[in-house]
């Protein structure tokens, strides 16, 4: 078989962090494997025609959320052979899965692998902008020294009403790991009941969305992007929202709209803005979250730490020795199959 991966490119850091496994040079650790079983392994970063010919006669694509490749009905109509899409981490939503469904190609993630690292980002973020971090660090860096700058920005967790917008693996998780911060109330929305155990150890009440965003001193975006996400927070939810209220959105950075929040962050309706995906990626130099105000922006980095790399990297050979086999994949990992969704996160409206 010929398998197709699209990864970043590592460069100088590979060089020096062999345990990079999701960049271009360690190829996800498969390299080896691959051949020592006889199948065909090429690795790039290009997403462009370059990646359309090594289409053509492809068995299996790996894509990561990192370095998206787009994979639209166009180029599966021209992968005749494609029977197999595998992302190397959670999010396939740069994949039409519509279109897989109706061409019967499988879709998989690694569920699971990164859920704990893009937790703690989204507390490292809402930190970072409550805190009023940022401009503090760049007065350290320019020479300065003017406190009452920084302190008039500045709040903390402790009796504030945070809300997540989606409470599955990762929502739950950032529940978890505010509930120490001792908040005045902790909130989701989704579309069902978080599992009783959780509910126990964080206490969250679940609300609709314009309660929660009516509500909440600070939101976490920790849903899928779906056509019931996809610009889901605009001009007009924006406008329902606190004044002063903080955005933290490490999903996916369709799930906002770029002019909306952009605008909000110049007038000071949303007090800070903060996390590392973006509408599309890479991100453009232009790109206006990178300079507008109040903004605590990154690459999009939160679900590819040195650890989480380990254990998607694993997740990928697991898939794709079940697939050699024709052994079933795990039911977790399956997003569409057999020319249906098989998980409720990309179906909309979701069933419950």
């Amino acid at each position: 078989m010929k398998i197709v991966a699209v990864l970043y490119e590592g460069r100088e850091a590979a060089a020096k962090e062999p345990r990079m496994l999701g960049c271009v040079e360690h190829a996800l650790g498969l390299r080896d494997w691959l051949q020592s079983l006889g199948q065909e392994y090429i690795v790039t970063s290009k997403a462009g025609s370059e990646l359309d010919e090594l289409l053509v006669d492809a068995d299996v694509l790996i894509t990561t959320p990192f370095h998206p490749a787009y994979i639209t009905r166009e180029r599966m109509d021209r992968a005749k052979k494609l029977k197999l899409c595998v992302t190397a981490g959670v999010g396939s939503d740069h994949i039409d899965l519509d279109a897989a469904n109706e061409k019967g190609i499988t879709v998989a993630e690694v569920t699971g692998s990164n859920v704990v690292s893009v937790a703690e980002q989204v507390i490292m973020t809402m930190l970072v902008m409550v805190r009023n971090f940022v401009p503090a660090h760049e007065q350290a860096v320019k020479g300065e020294w003017d406190v009452a700058q920084i302190a008039a920005k500045a709040f903390d967790l402790e009796g504030k009403i945070i809300g997540t917008i989606g409470a599955g693996r990762i929502g739950r998780r950032v529940l978890e790991r505010l509930k120490p911060f001792d908040p005045k109330e902790l909130l989701y929305s989704d579309y069902q009941d978080m599992p009783e155990d959780v509910q126990r150890r964080t206490n969250a009440r679940r609300v609709d969305l314009h309660t929660l965003i009516r509500t909440c001193d600070v939101i976490t975006v920790n849903a899928p992007l779906n056509k019931s996400t996809r610009g889901l927070i605009n001009k007009d939810i924006i406008s329902q929202m606190k004044d002063g209220v903080y955005i933290i959105n490490t999903a996916r950075g369709a799930i906002v709209d770029r002019e909306a929040i952009r605008e909000a962050c110049e007038s000071g309706k949303v007090a800070g803005y903060g996390g590392d995906v973006w509408d599309v990626q890479p991100a453009p130099p232009d790109h206006p979250w990178r300079t507008m105000p109040n903004n605590a922006m990154t690459p999009h980095y939160s679900g590819t730490t040195i650890d989480a790399q380990l254990r998607y990297a694993a997740g990928v050979k697991e898939i794709l020795n079940r697939f050699f086999n024709g052994d079933p994949l795990n039911p977790q990992d399956v997003i569409v199959q057999g020319g249906k969704y098989a998980s409720a996160a990309y179906v909309y409206p979701p069933e419950e």
